[in-house]
């Protein structure tokens, strides 16, 4: 069966919002991306409790989401907030900007309206009150996915000093907080996680990344390279151990972090990506690590896991040493029909690009990419592989803020002096990428403490948007107006009751083009739910392409001549 649903491209006109460092700026025609937050009603700023004491909490959320809370076919957004983190003054109020509303994680229902010239209004509405969530804590990231399969997808909280919370949507515009009830309130200091269903039952697992054991009373005293206090770097403590959650079908999960071998590593875990990157059919998990080495979980298909990421390849860059590894996604772009790995890296360190060949073994190609040396100067965490102007070759993005002080910010007594701008990779093809964050747009410019990145088609135009949450800063919104005549077709891959078939494989065949691979996810980034659909983009052609879907399952379906400039709704069986 496939139902289209018919997109007009958006006509925008307004002004870039002001950042850190920056003064606004109208956007110049040329702007391939401007934000839109504040004036479409995402006027939110993030508060990270800074007091002075160098609290390594301040420095590592927030994360954001993409998601259909509503099913109404467009994108809403949940945005984490942190808390005072001190009672003390010290540098608090100079720091700490006054956020809209009160200390809670936000939930905006996106209100897009499509006039009657094509042209299209871009409006949220806060809904956090009427939705009943609440969220105690100091908040660090967010995961989206159906766990109960019931159509509406529901949201899993991370947090540093309060358990995890699993807030189940009820299909009303209210969410009922089920974390207790479902055995996923997990205490420990997580911040990535990942829906993912790890043995093919048709259930959503769950699976969180955890950091390290921290406490306020007990927060170690660090110095910089310049001998000044400063942030401090992980290993000044204890590494943990992720958790593996086994959804039972009934709206509980089993702990399966012994049993499943997950339990048997520590590691300082920010990042986490999901794929099936030795082509088994099977879901692993890739995990980034912060200065310690990275694991890549292989599904041995029977309940357990082994990790193999030194065997193959992505346990540590071609230096051999540990590096700070944050943000990371999996993507195929070198369209050879496997999963690749990307991710961003600590000043200095420049981030990793891994090459993937087929059989979840790796090759470095950070360097000879031209990613590695233009990315040195910059602290990355956001991000993730998309086709921003849909030639069809997938691009990177990535937000950037250091989570040691600058010093040249220091002495010029910045009031966080962490802040850098955004990174924007074009994939030139051939395995070589070209920065072109000068041509992207004024909002490329700014300076800001970027943390989480989601992507997805905010106005349903079939171009990529970017949801930025910075620390201590306020949201981001950069709307892709790259209009260029290109093609593309967006694909929701749906299940039984309409959940989205997260982990499905998107072979996408075309006359006179390479054939590319997707798959629907809503992991990746750092901290961060992404818009699960599928969106490819055709470059010049216009021929309406075969689609090839592998379901989570391993279920082959195909639909032929599927329509192009459109979004399509493919349907399992």
């Amino acid at each position: 069966m496939r139902v289209f649903v018919p997109i007009t491209l958006v006509i925008v006109t307004a002004v870039a919002g002001c950042g850190r460092q920056a003064q606004p700026v109208a956007p110049k025609e040329q702007d391939w991306f401007v934000d839109r937050a504040r004036e479409s009603g995402l006027d939110f700023v993030h508060v990270n409790g800074m007091s002075g004491k160098l609290y390594v909490p301040e420095v590592l959320a927030p994360g954001v989401a993409l998601f259909d809370f509503d099913n109404d076919g467009d994108l809403d957004v949940y945005l984490v907030q942190g808390r005072p983190l001190s009672s003390s003054a010290g540098l608090e109020s100079k720091t700490r900007p006054t956020p809209s509303g009160e200390l809670n994680g936000r939930l905006f229902r996106n209100d897009l309206r499509v006039n009657s010239d094509g042209t299209r209004t871009l409006r949220f509405t806060d809904v956090t009150r009427e939705s009943g969530i609440v969220t105690p804590g100091y908040g660090m990231g967010v995961a989206a996915g159906d766990f109960n399969n019931d159509g509406w997808v529901d949201l899993y909280l991370t947090k540093f000093d309060a358990p995890n919370q699993l807030l189940r949507n009820n299909g009303n515009g209210t969410f009922t907080d089920v974390s207790k009830s479902s055995g996923t309130d997990l205490r420990s200091w997580s911040v990535s996680a990942s829906f993912v269903d790890v043995n093919r039952d048709g259930w959503l697992d769950l699976y969180v990344g955890n950091y390290i054991r921290y406490s306020l009373e007990h927060s170690t005293q660090c110095f910089g390279a310049s001998g000044a206090l400063d942030y401090c770097m992980p290993d000044a403590y204890q590494p943990l151990q992720d958790r593996l959650f086994i959804n039972r079908g009934d709206g509980t999960f089993a702990d399966a972090s012994v049993t499943s071998g997950i339990a048997r590593e520590y590691g300082p875990a920010l990042g986490v990506s999901t794929a099936d990157f030795n082509g088994d059919g099977w879901m692993d998990i890739y995990v980034a690590n912060d200065g310690k080495e990275n694991q890549l979980w292989l599904n041995k298909k029977d309940g357990t896991f082994e990790n193999v990421a030194l065997l193959s390849g992505v346990a540590l860059p071609v230096t051999g040493k540990a590096e700070a590894s944050m943000g990371v996604d999996a993507g195929d772009f070198d369209d050879d029909g496997d999963e690749d790995l990307f991710m961003t890296e600590l000043t200095s360190q420049g981030s990793n690009l891994y090459v993937n060949d087929g059989s979840a073994v790796f090759d470095d190609r950070s360097t000879p990419s031209g990613i590695g040396p233009a990315s040195v100067p910059f602290t990355g965490f956001g991000t993730g592989w998309f086709d921003y102007d849909n030639d069809g070759r997938l691009d990177l993005l990535s937000v950037n803020g250091t989570v040691q002080i600058i010093e040249s910010l220091r002495q010029a007594k910045d009031p966080l002096p962490l802040h850098q701008r955004k990174l924007l990779f074009h994939n030139l093809g051939g395995g070589r990428f070209q920065e072109v964050s000068a041509q992207a747009g004024a909002v490329f410019a700014l300076s800001e403490v970027g943390r989480g990145a989601a992507f997805g088609d905010v106005d349903n135009d079939g171009l990529v948007d970017v949801l930025v949450g910075n620390n201590n800063g306020p949201t981001r919104l950069l709307i892709n107006q790259t209009a260029n005549g290109h093609h593309w077709i967006g694909l929701r891959l749906a299940g039984v009751g309409g959940r989205d078939m997260l982990g499905a494989r998107v072979e996408v065949v075309q006359a006179g083009a390479p054939t590319r691979w997707r798959r629907a996810r809503s992991d990746g980034s750092y901290a961060s739910a992404n818009d699960p659909r599928v969106i490819v983009g055709l470059g010049e052609s216009s021929s309406p392409p075969d689609v090839r879907v592998t379901w989570p399952d391993g279920k082959v379906e195909t639909w032929t001549l599927v329509d192009v400039d459109r979004y399509s709704t493919l349907k399992e069986n």
